[in-house]
């Protein structure tokens, strides 16, 4: 089993920044940020690094959305990702590593995402609304 973080990046204006994935599974299709843990890191810990190595931007962890772990949510193998809301506290947004594209939208409720990053998303709003 592989432990993952995904970050849902939130910017000044109530948006957040999505990216263009590079790389098979979902190539180009738009996700958050996120990827697979390193030896020696926390969840939390790959959840910055990711958003700053896909994005180029620093982010500070602001909320725990949930814990995703449905059989065959990544077609890689089993995934279990822990995934937070945060805020932008420094960086220039440049899409990076397995990124290709970002973007900065405020249209996200209903878009189309790679993976269950939709549910995510959808945990997100709700707990928005809260």
């Amino acid at each position: 089993m592989v432990m993952a973080a995904d970050i849902i990046i939130e910017n000044n204006d109530g948006g957040i920044i999505l990216i263009k994935r590079a790389n098979d599974p979902y190539k180009n299709m738009w996700a958050l940020p996120g990827g697979i843990m390193d030896e020696g890191e926390t969840i939390e810990q790959t959840a910055v690094r990711e958003a700053k190595e896909e994005t180029g931007l620093d982010v500070e962890i602001t909320k725990l959305i949930g814990v995703y772990s449905k059989p065959g949510r990544d077609p890689r193998g089993r995934t279990v990702t822990v995934t937070f809301s945060a805020k932008i506290t420094g960086g220039i947004p440049r899409a990076a590593d397995d990124a290709k594209e970002i973007l900065e939208t405020n249209e996200y409720a209903n878009m189309k995402l790679a993976f269950d990053h939709g549910e995510m998303l959808k945990d997100f709003i709700h707990q928005k609304k809260r």
